[in-house]
This record gives C-alpha cells, sequence and structure tokens, in this order.
C-alpha cells in the first residue's frame, strides 16, 4: 500500500514545490455599488461591456456569490475572510472616524506580503482613514486612492472647493474637486498597470477598489455619453475599458497562465439614485438592504488554463471566502485562529466542486442577523427595508421567518414557510447559533475594531457638503 502512494505523493511534493517556486499572481477588482445586472454576463444591455463579457468566456461567472449590504463592511470582509460583525465593522465610516479595520487583523496583503508578494491597493479603502488604519498599515507596501465614498467631500479652507483627497501612501497627494474626478478611473488603471509592469518578475497582489460606480457619477470625458444608459452607463464601460486594459497588460506581459483575476462589486445598487443607480435584475432590493439585490453582486473570476471558458457556478460564496482562496492558491494555509468565516473557494472556481464549501451564508445588517442560505433556501427571520432610504414593504414587516426558495423564484415573492417547517426550523437553528456568536457588539465570538483618540481630517475644511449628483 505504501508504494502504491508513492507515486502519488512524488506528484503532489513536486506540486507543491512548482507553486512555491512559481506562486500566482492575484487580483481582486472592486466596483463599488454595482448591481447585478449591470454587465453584460449578467444581462444588462443598455451598456457595452465587451471586455468583461470576453472575460466571462474565457473564464468562470459566479451567480450566487455574496458581498454586504453597504461598503465598509464589504470591504471588511473581504480584506480579513469574516463577517463584519465578528470584527466589530457595523456600518459605513465617515472622515474622521475614531473606528477603522483594527490593524491587528490580518488581511489578504498582509499574508501574501509575509511569503514574498508586494502588494497594492489602489482606490477607495473606506475601512479608516487615520494613519494607524490605512493600506500601508495593513499589509500593503503602497496606495494609491480616495480613502473613503467620493460623496464625501468637503470643503477646503485653502481653495473654496468641494473637495475629496487623493492618498499617495499615507500622504495627502492631492485634492481633488468634482470634475476632476472624471480622471479617477483613467489614473487608477494607469497605477495599476505600472505596479503590475514594475513587478512581472515577482508574486504580486493588486486589490483595485474601483470609486466608480458610486454617486456622484463622474465618467472620463472620452466615455461622456458613449452609452445608452446616460452618465451611470458611462462610467460602467470606463470601468468596462479599464478592466480589459489590465486583462491585456497580464496577457502582453505573459502573466495571465499565472494571475487569478476576481471582478466583483462591494454591495447591490443604491436605487434611490434613480437614473444614476445601477440595476439589481431580476433580484429583489438594494444597497442597504439583506434582499438578495442588495448583497448578491454580479462576479467573474479568470486565470486561463484553470478555470474553464465560459464556465459558471451557482454555488454559495462570498467576498469572505477571498482571502482563505487567495492563501490556497498561494500555497499558504489558513491559521486556525484567529477564527475566519470564509472558505476556500479554489474546487468551485477549477470545476472540482459544484458544492459550497460552507454551511450556510448569513446575512448581517450591522449586528443583526436577518436571514440564513442553505443550498436554495433563504430564511429570512427579521424585517428587510427594500434598499437604503425605502420604507419596508408589508410583506417584509411581519416578526414570523419568511421562506424563499431561490433556485424556482429568485425574486424573493413567495413566502413557502408554511409548506416547509422543517427547513423553517434547521434554518432557525442555525441563526441562533450564530445570533449568539456574534449577533451584538463585542459578542463572544468577535474581535474588537480598531480605535483612535482625537482622530483627525485628512486636511482642513469648512465641513461637510453634499451635492446631489
Amino acid at each position: 500500500m505504501k508504494f502504491l502512494l508513492l507515486p502519488w505523493l512524488f506528484s503532489l511534493v513536486l506540486g507543491v514545490a512548482q507553486a512555491a517556486q512559481n506562486p500566482p499572481n492575484i487580483v481582486i477588482i472592486f466596483i463599488d455599488d454595482m448591481g447585478y445586472g449591470d454587465i453584460g454576463p449578467f444581462g444588462a444591455t443598455q451598456q457595452k461591456t465587451p471586455h468583461l463579457d470576453r472575460m466571462a468566456k474565457e473564464g468562470m461567472k459566479l451567480t450566487s456569490f455574496y458581498a454586504a449590504p453597504v461598503c465598509s463592511v464589504s470591504r471588511a470582509q473581504l480584506l480579513t475572510g469574516c463577517y463584519g460583525a465578528r470584527i466589530n465593522v457595523p456600518a459605513v465610516y465617515m472622515p474622521a472616524s475614531p473606528d477603522g479595520l483594527n490593524p491587528d487583523e490580518m488581511t489578504i496583503a498582509d499574508h501574501l506580503k509575509k511569503i514574498g508578494y508586494s502588494t497594492m491597493c489602489i482606490g477607495k479603502w473606506h475601512v479608516g482613514d487615520q494613519p494607524q488604519f490605512l493600506p500601508t498599515k495593513q499589509g500593503f507596501d503602497h496606495y494609491f486612492g480616495i480613502p473613503y465614498s467620493n460623496d464625501m467631500q468637503r470643503t477646503s479652507t485653502e481653495s473654496g472647493l468641494r473637495v475629496t483627497p487623493l492618498l499617495r501612501d499615507d500622504k495627502v497627494l492631492e485634492l481633488l474637486s468634482d470634475e476632476e474626478q472624471s480622471h479617477i478611473v483613467e489614473r487608477y488603471t494607469d497605477e495599476a498597470i505600472n505596479f503590475i509592469s514594475n513587478n512581472k518578475k515577482k508574486p504580486f497582489f493588486l486589490y483595485l477598489p474601483h470609486t466608480a460606480i458610486h454617486t456622484p457619477i463622474y465618467p472620463g470625458k472620452a466615455f461622456q455619453g458613449k452609452s445608452q444608459n446616460g452618465r451611470l452607463g458611462d462610467w460602467i464601460e470606463e470601468v468596462d475599458w479599464s478592466t480589459g486594459r489590465i486583462l491585456d497588460t497580464l496577457r502582453d506581459l505573459k502573466l495571465a497562465e499565472n494571475t487569478l483575476v476576481i471582478f466583483t462589486s462591494d454591495n447591490g445598487p443604491w436605487l434611490i439614485k434613480e437614473k444614476d443607480s445601477g440595476s439589481a435584475g431580476p433580484l429583489r432590493g438594494g444597497k442597504g438592504s439583506t434582499w438578495e439585490g442588495g448583497v448578491r453582486v454580479p462576479t467573474l473570476a479568470w486565470w486561463p488554463g484553470k478555470i474553464a471558458p465560459s464556465s459558471a457556478v451557482d454555488a454559495v460564496a462570498g467576498t469572505i471566502d477571498l482571502l482563505p482562496t487567495a492563501l490556497a492558491v498561494a500555497g499558504v494555509k489558513v491559521p486556525e485562529q484567529p477564527v475566519i468565516d470564509g472558505r476556500d473557494i479554489s474546487s468551485l472556481l477549477f470545476g472540482k466542486s459544484q458544492t459550497s464549501p460552507r454551511e450556510a451564508h448569513y446575512y448581517f445588517s450591522g449586528y443583526n442577523l436577518q436571514a440564513v442560505r442553505q443550498g436554495s433556501w433563504k430564511l429570512a427571520i427579521a424585517p428587510q427595508n427594500e434598499t437604503m432610504g425605502r420604507p419596508i414593504k408589508p410583506d417584509a414587516e411581519g416578526p414570523e421567518p419568511r421562506l424563499y426558495n431561490l433556485d424556482t423564484e429568485i425574486g424573493e415573492q413567495t413566502n413557502v414557510a408554511v409548506e416547509h417547517p422543517e427547513i423553517v426550523a434547521k434554518l432557525t437553528a442555525l441563526t441562533e447559533k450564530m445570533k449568539a456568536e456574534i449577533g451584538k457588539p463585542n459578542g463572544p465570538g468577535s474581535r474588537p475594531a480598531g480605535k483612535v483618540e482625537n482622530p483627525q481630517p485628512l486636511y482642513s475644511s469648512g465641513g461637510p457638503q453634499r451635492k446631489k449628483p
């Protein structure tokens, strides 16, 4: 028996050794407020996304991929592999907040940097703007971007203009007027291509959380008026162009077959923005809600030679799974402690499984656990608003749990709880266990958020002002 195992063992050791010698590059492109129906591979027609269409044809669509209802939580989840409630990141951070992602948390960048990866974050950070919370303190060698949402402008005391700060590493490089945001996708893309080109001979991790397509919407001049969906569609087309440039760079540098690229979004569309809002497609709800439209996001995975072309998987996965997946493909074992909620989904990406490695997916709004999904079944245990800024509809107000079969009705209109009491009981037990663990601030299974005393704004201003986009 031992002799029979030797060839297999030799192949395994050889594969691990080769991976260690040539670990893959990892690129995560994270769009802001892009809905499930906003790109061609997921049904969009008013804006054209030829590069993302090609990415889907050369790679995989993940059709049950989940983020969080709002941006700061989504970003913290992606970086740490944990639900926001576990790491006490429950909501959106404002500029000069005393709170942020705890620097003691191990991010994807922290793990990969330890084994020799070059790491860079380009774009919207939004898990704390104080020096202790910035990307360069969270495992990234370099940072270039706007550190929070682009609608969090303040009036500069120097210029009198409404501005947002653009940072280089941990210093303010420029103060951007609203109109100057129209260059931001191009600038991010140029930075990304420079980073890839400068690190082509060593493994790298690029995290590219775009400012687009959050309001206010400022597509680049070359894209203005190009789509059939107003300035929102124009900005989506610019994001598509940006993604195409990055993929072309990987191809041109002969890096494509050693690079995993994930394209996804931080939450669903902000529906109250009307013409400036994206589309959730067939899903109910939008940003700020735990209906599918608020948290199920359009996701593509690309790795030529590893991920089968024109493939798709509907197994439950999400942003919390990206950390353990990145570590697995890089040959790094995920530590048993501290606890993370995500699981390695490389078996899904490589076509070896169609089953989620997680027991269930939990839908938190802050610390309020509102629903759970297992397989095709989703149980809502709390009232759910339709989207940020809109009230709860009558069918979602009551205290009784509501059960939906997402395979037979993706739009969550028909409550079938009465017909399936055994499933309601099973999923209720899962929610009670999770609520007891992390369903309140500083719960027994949670870890502390980062906190600083006397937080300071990044630049001198006369106070916050917002302009309708």
